[in-house]
């Protein structure tokens, strides 16, 4: 990898948390209740199954009961959620990442052990959805296993808005990943980690790959 931790420590300075103002509702532990009661009435029969594709490999919330590698087709992973917190402030925005549609993204379907499923989906919902209009960029999607297909959640499939950064040249993308860190840490972090995760897991993303190096070459340059 060309993006290495000295990179990621160059990227990295302390940002105070603070909520900015949001034309979006903060959620309430209602609607993470309101959330996980539909997510359990829409579950598929069996074990249930999350579709990890980013932080979620190299930072669960949960002990897995199972890792399966898996194949999404139709989707793809891209850096196209600009946040102003988290990993990025108002001056200079952090790129979360996301599913899109189109191609094909290989993850990790990771099995929930049986009598936690809801324990786990409030605190993925949690992690995941700070408002609720968000709540709604979550999927069932078709997941192709060594073991056969399956059925698994993922969270952040097909996002719209004003925020999303939709097919964003990888150079322009890295310049402002280069840039952005938050109370959370920076861009350049989550994309190493990500990177390095799928690398441990035999998983080579051609376009995360290229960004990698973007990222490092920008960092160089600052």
């Amino acid at each position: 990898m060309h993006l290495t931790r000295d990179h990621v420590a160059r990227a990295t300075r302390p940002v105070e948390e603070v909520r900015y103002p949001s034309s979006f509702t903060w959620a309430k532990d209602g609607d993470y209740a309101e959330l996980v009661e539909n997510l359990m009435g829409e579950r598929p029969a069996g074990p249930l199954h999350i579709f990890a594709y980013g932080s979620l490999i190299w930072k669960p919330t949960f002990e897995p009961a199972a890792r399966r590698r898996a194949v999404a087709r139709g989707w793809h992973r891209q850096f196209c959620l600009q946040t102003r917190g988290h990993r990025g402030t108002p001056e200079a925005p952090g790129l979360m990442m996301a599913l899109m549609s189109g191609g094909r993204c290989v993850g990790l379907a990771l099995e929930v052990s049986c009598g936690t499923e809801r324990q786990v989906l409030d605190e993925l919902a949690r992690r995941e959805f700070p408002f609720v209009e968000t709540m709604a960029y979550r999927r069932w999607l078709q997941l192709d296993t060594a073991e056969g297909p399956l059925r698994g959640l993922v969270f952040w499939a097909g996002p719209t808005g004003p925020g999303i950064r939709r097919s964003l040249p990888l150079p322009v993308a890295a310049a402002q990943m280069a840039r952005a860190c938050g109370p959370r840490g920076s861009t350049a972090e989550y994309l190493h980690n990500t990177v390095q995760s799928l690398e441990e897991h035999g998983i080579r993303d051609r376009n995360l790959w290229t960004l990698q190096r973007l990222v490092a070459d920008e960092i160089d340059r600052l």
